[in-house]
């Protein structure tokens, strides 16, 4: 997949429309979490150093198309001159006068960030007028935010109608490395899933079966293929119309020669709120009063035998309740094993949202090949989809 990348000449002393992700935890009217802001950073400068006026826009939470102080970038524009040393300038609107005037205040080289687009309810309505509201002051728009291009909003889609449209580095990085390992994967590749939700990877299996060697398959999401094999998980997160899914990618992998290989032990705990597990226990004995919250060290063993042979690794969905410590150590442990075949070359691809915050909290995300900062748009992006925020920079 090719898409059309901002250039110097495109953008030279230009005013400039950049789609970020901000979308960033902030606690107290601080960021505590940088990851997605840093990953702009490439493009902000490049726009820059390029002698345009930069100007950001993004969303943060879910305000629901009303003004609300809790959800204001605000804090976002300090962050940037408390920890980066830039400038920002705060606008306290993304359409109308206050954008105009602060435009035509600007000099080259200036960086703006926008006041939270979702404050208007035509951001996620994807509404023609309010998209050319947006695009009137500008020459030109850059879309960057990979992790929002699964929306067709009016920051993500609609502006494109008005304004020359590219890629910035991020979105191109992430569209390189995803469409390599999804249309053109070395093999063997293996794919690890996980979270909670099998309804949410069926497009994935079904799109990337007849590619994959072994998919491999911890979480919550395990559970419902365990039922469908005919064990009792005791009182495992699982539900029927997972179970269901279940059932039918099991025959899909099947018909595809794939292998899928599932827990063979599994960690226990009382609740999600347990501090220390109950202990190990193999699939075929979990007891009525327990939950599986963790893959088993035999598992681990089991799983890393089948990455061993693998020369491209997709994984989407952490292995256990990673976010507390009784219940991380089948998700680190897996981390490391994938850490070390991306140093022995193998492409190892992480997909984002929780594997992406799993990995960074513990600790192997700098060690494989790509991190995605999408979520969901990673996962649409490994079934095939062309995604609505993509689809008008395509060459």
């Amino acid at each position: 997949m090719k898409i059309r990348t901002v250039t110097s000449e495109a953008i030279k002393n230009k005013k400039v429309l950049l789609r970020v992700d901000f979308n960033v935890p902030i606690k107290d009217g601080r960021v505590i979490d940088d990851s997605r802001i840093r990953a702009h950073l490439e493009t902000i400068r490049f726009l820059s150093s390029n002698g345009a006026i930069t100007v950001l826009v993004s969303h943060l939470g879910r305000p629901k198309g009303k003004r609300n102080d809790a959800y204001s970038l605000r804090p976002i524009a300090a962050y940037f001159k408390e920890v980066l040393s830039m400038d920002v300038q705060f606008v306290d609107d993304c359409v109308g006068e206050v954008v105009k005037n602060a435009l035509s205040n600007g000099k080259p080289q200036d960086v703006l960030l926008l006041e939270n687009c979702r404050f208007h309810p035509e951001e996620e309505l994807n509404d023609e007028s309010f998209a050319a509201l947006l695009a009137e002051p500008f020459d030109v728009f850059v879309m960057d935010a990979f992790s929002a291009a699964h929306r067709a909003h009016a920051t993500t889609r609609g502006v494109t109608k008005f304004l020359p449209a590219y890629a910035g580095f991020l979105l191109e990085k992430e569209v390189s490395i995803l469409s390599s390992v999804r249309d053109n994967p070395e093999p063997p590749l293996a794919l690890i899933l996980g979270g909670s939700k099998v309804t949410d990877k069926i497009g994935v299996i079904e799109h990337m079966a007849n590619k994959a060697s072994t998919i491999l398959v911890g979480g919550a999401m395990a559970f419902p293929f365990l039922v469908a094999k005919g064990y009792s998980v005791g009182k495992s997160k699982c539900d029927e119309e997972n179970v269901t899914s279940a059932r039918h990618i099991l025959k899909v992998l099947e018909d595809e020669e794939v292998e899928i290989i599932l827990p063979v032990d599994i960690v226990v705990g009382e609740s999600i709120n347990s501090q220390q597990a109950s202990g190990v226990v193999k699939v075929d004995n979990v007891p009525d009063n327990m939950m599986g919250l963790d893959i088993g060290p035999q598992t681990v063993k089991e799983f890393s035998k089948h990455l061993g042979k693998a020369k491209s690794i997709i994984w989407n969905g952490p292995l256990g309740l990673f976010e507390n410590p009784a219940f991380s150590r089948g998700t680190m442990e897996i981390g490391k094993i994938v850490s070390e075949k991306a140093k022995e070359g193998a492409v190892v691809v992480i997909g984002g949202g929780d594997t992406a915050a799993a990995a960074k909290a513990l600790g192997f995300a700098s060690g494989v090949t790509h991190v995605s900062t999408g979520g969901g748009a990673s996962l649409e992006f490994l079934e095939g989809k062309i995604l609505p925020g993509i689809e008008p920079l395509l060459e």
